[in-house]
């Protein structure tokens, strides 16, 4: 586990403390009144039928039955007039006389209460992805970062009137989300334990998806996964930040390279002195030692000399 610094605690406790204040919704998604549609289906269609027969019978006594055949009429376009044709994957909120009475889910034919709107809403997966925006990290470096969100229709109610247009109000808020995430979090990490948006992909996606989902939230979206598809320095920095980055890469093997030299060297003159092959004063180990490191950590071939003599000439 790796420990944190009480700075970088801090830091990282005061971004998680920035809450998203959303309006409380004022309405939530119910389910109204909605019969099975192939029963009222049949019914709008046979009432037409029986209106014929009595008007033409009617016509031929001149009695009430063409009035009551127009009636039939009527009611059969009302009742026809209820029926909704439903497909997977959306749902129709319904709404009478600018009431909301309730959001139908079942697919197929359905009937309702006639004379209301019935507004389609599609409850199926989408995903957006957001332009290239170029922002300050925490250190005030220039970066371009974009993200892609994956997000659903939950509460058709509050998608339809707690916002204008959901589709761009969850695109707004995430554009929004994905500047505050990368003006809280330095593109490299200078200190051991702290986040960082080039090393902690994961950690900072799942932050970005908390605040996306608690900023959408009020509009009855539900965010199911977020992942930065873009990250990098702007364009006019982008080489100076190579050249740190090459020239950090290079130190770090480096000191790789020194560290197992010497571990190398160790076991070499402990394995000597354990066999007693040689017995070596402390200035021929020393030498050794020196040829040795210079071997194993130069960065070119080295040409081997032979010593012809003993070993003190």
């Amino acid at each position: 586990m790796v420990k944190q610094s009480p700075r970088t605690v801090a830091k990282v406790n005061e971004i998680e403390h920035v809450a998203v204040e959303m309006p409380a919704s004022r309405v939530s998604e119910r389910r109204p009144v909605d019969l099975n549609g192939w029963p009222m289906l049949g019914l709008g269609l046979l009432m037409p039928a029986g209106a014929a027969v009595l008007i033409v019978q009617g016509a031929e006594k001149n009695g009430p039955l063409v009035a009551l055949g127009a009636i039939l009429v009527v009611l059969a376009a009302i009742v026809l007039s209820g029926l909704i044709a439903i497909a997977p994957g959306e749902a129709r909120v319904v709404q009478l006389l600018g009431r909301y009475l309730g959001t139908v889910r079942t697919d197929g034919l359905r009937w309702v209460v006639p004379f209301t709107q019935k507004r389609k809403v599609s409850t199926r997966i989408r995903n957006h992805e957001t332009d290239i925006a170029k922002v300050n990290d925490l250190d005030g470096n220039p970066i371009e970062m974009a993200a892609v969100v994956v997000w659903q229709v939950e509460d058709t109610a509050k998608a339809l009137f707690e916002v204008d247009d959901f589709v761009e109000f969850v695109a707004i808020q995430t554009e929004t989300a994905v500047r505050h995430i990368a003006g809280n979090y330095p593109y490299d990490s200078h200190d051991d334990g702290q986040l960082s948006l080039r090393d902690n992909a994961d950690e900072i996606t799942g932050k970005l998806s908390i605040e996306i989902a608690a900023r959408v939230s009020s509009a009855g979206v539900r965010v199911i996964e977020s992942r930065i598809t873009r990250l990098s320095y702007a364009p006019e920095i982008a080489q100076a930040m190579l050249r740190r980055q090459q020239a950090g890469a290079v130190v770090a093997a480096r000191q790789r390279i020194v560290e197992g030299a010497v571990g190398m060297v160790e076991a070499a003159l402990h394995r000597l002195d354990a066999a007693e092959v040689v017995d070596l004063d402390d200035e021929r180990k020393a030498a050794m030692v020196s040829n040795l490191l210079v071997v194993l950590c130069g960065d070119r071939d080295v040409q081997p000399v032979v010593n012809a003599g003993s070993l003190y000439q």
